[in-house]
């Protein structure tokens, strides 16, 4: 590159996000992360400073609040950043019945999951037109592809997240900006434990992907201006199953792979698939 571009990611102290800020260190990108938690953040940027020899920023900022994406931005101007790749990563999900989870945490996931992503775009997109050169990834997931009883609120979000990329992607035609929908399937990170999903079927007997796999393989889809991109064979076979099933079909397959499995049957663990990814380095 003959110009250090600036990647700006969210949700950037874990999972998909970690090794996707990763991978952008690993090429040369200057970075800015932003995640709730300061001192995560900074010993992030402080290995990779260390080990990749790149620029890390860092913005402490918890995206439920309602003036998080304009916090980001004031923030961003203030150190006089141009943000060459904004990437909308993070995100979370609630298993649950809908009306048993209460309306608080399903607003919690809307302003992470979808108006963050909104708010974060509107701000940074001007700037990429006035330079007529930009890109985009958005976080998705192969849920907003379909319905997920059980996840209801989740698919919906990444619904939005999916169709909102794939539009923009054509309003921005000629513009020199590209937008790119990542959208996983069973990944191994935080998401599980947080969702209370370590025990579901969706974890323990589906094809889980390590995180780093999805990084690398997202970022090669970002530099190529992919519109959509769905890493891993599994994943893109449930993906085109929408074809010839049903709605409902589609509904009821999902909320199966969302419930528990039986005790003897649960084998796999947090990390089992992300560790071995790191031996494999």
């Amino acid at each position: 590159m003959n110009t250090i571009e600036t990647v700006l990611i969210t949700g950037a102290s874990s999972g998909i996000g970690l090794e996707l800020a990763r991978q952008f260190a690993k090429h040369g990108h200057r970075l800015i992360l932003t995640a709730p938690v300061k001192e995560e953040l900074e010993n992030i940027a402080r290995d990779f400073s260390r080990e990749y020899h790149v620029e890390v920023g860092i913005i402490p900022q918890d995206l439920t609040q309602p003036d998080a994406a304009e916090n980001i931005f004031r923030n961003v101007q203030r150190d006089g950043a141009e943000i060459h790749i904004l990437v909308n990563n993070a995100g979370f999900g609630q298993r649950g019945k809908f009306w048993e989870i209460s309306l608080e945490s399903d607003i919690a996931m809307i302003r992470v999951n979808i108006e963050a992503t909104l708010r974060l775009t509107k701000l940074f997109l001007p700037e990429m037109l006035n330079r007529n050169a930009g890109r985009i990834l958005n976080t998705a997931s192969i849920a907003g592809f379909e319905p997920g009883p059980l996840l209801a609120v989740y698919h919906a979000t990444k619904a939005f997240v999916l169709s909102l990329s794939e539009s923009l992607a054509t309003e921005l035609e000629g513009t020199g900006i590209t937008v790119t929908a990542l959208c996983p399937g069973a990944t191994d990170t935080d998401f599980f434990p947080k969702a209370n999903m370590l025990e579901s079927r969706a974890f323990q007997q589906n094809k889980v992907m390590a995180p780093q796999d999805v990084a690398a393989l997202g970022y090669d889809a970002l530099m190529r201006g992919d519109r959509v991109y769905v890493p891993g064979a599994m994943n893109k076979v449930l993906v085109s199953s929408r074809r010839v099933l049903t709605e409902h079909a589609q509904a009821k397959k999902n909320e199966t792979f969302y419930k528990d499995v039986e005790t003897t049957a649960r084998k796999h663990h947090r990390g089992d698939y992300e560790r071995k990814a790191f031996k494999r380095r």
